[in-house]
């Protein structure tokens, strides 16, 4: 877990991450304070400065969620192909809330300055080296073909991350059970799109 830090501090940032997904960067230190039930002073003593708590209050939650991440892409040197990626898009789908409100405000993020790198960059990285360590072996085990790992993978990122964001981010329903819809991801992706003739 996140190391070292104190009470106080935790219960600041959880209402900084309330804060910001209420108001945005607009976010006052005085309206953060409300909703942590300390003072200002004290925010200032453990954070210094507003942009310090902020930046302390994304690390924070960036980590745990790369923390959960992590143990969502761990698998078993034996775990097929379509097990994985099973368990890893319902190990996203279940994640916290809160993982979910910092995905938001590192989209917030990106809307504001595209340039700068994001938690969302960081996530999607991360995932993909993940998904390209796991197929890898997979090719080494003569399960997979030989192909465009950074392809299979940026692929399958998409399939399983993107459509989590569309449910619980965007509120977007596909009309029917996450258990079919991985059901026909893994046949699409297993299978192929084309009539077999």
């Amino acid at each position: 877990m996140v190391e070292n830090i104190d009470e106080t501090s935790i219960k600041i940032m959880k209402a900084t991450l309330v804060v910001l997904q209420r108001e945005g960067s607009k976010a006052s230190t005085k309206k953060i304070a409300a909703e942590s039930g300390f003072n200002e002073v004290t925010i200032f003593r453990k954070f210094i400065n507003k942009s310090n708590l902020i930046n302390a209050t994304k690390e924070y939650y960036l980590k745990l969620l790369m923390y959960k991440l992590e143990d969502v892409f761990d698998y078993a040197e034996d775990e097929k192909i379509e097990e994985f990626l099973r368990i890893t898009f319902f190990g996203i789908l279940v994640l916290d809330e809160s993982d979910f409100d910092i995905l938001r405000l590192a989209m917030e993020e990106v809307r504001e300055s595209p340039n700068n790198k994001s938690i969302m960059l960081e996530v999607a990285l991360f995932i993909i080296e993940k998904l390209e360590e796991f197929f890898i072996k997979q090719i080494e085990k003569g399960v997979v073909k030989d192909m465009d790992i950074r392809s299979l993978a940026v692929m399958c990122y998409n399939s399983i991350f993107q459509s989590v964001i569309l449910w619980k981010i965007y509120s977007i329903d596909v009309g029917f059970d996450t258990n079919r819809y991985v059901d026909n991801l893994l046949n699409m992706l297993l299978e192929g799109i084309l009539v077999q003739k």
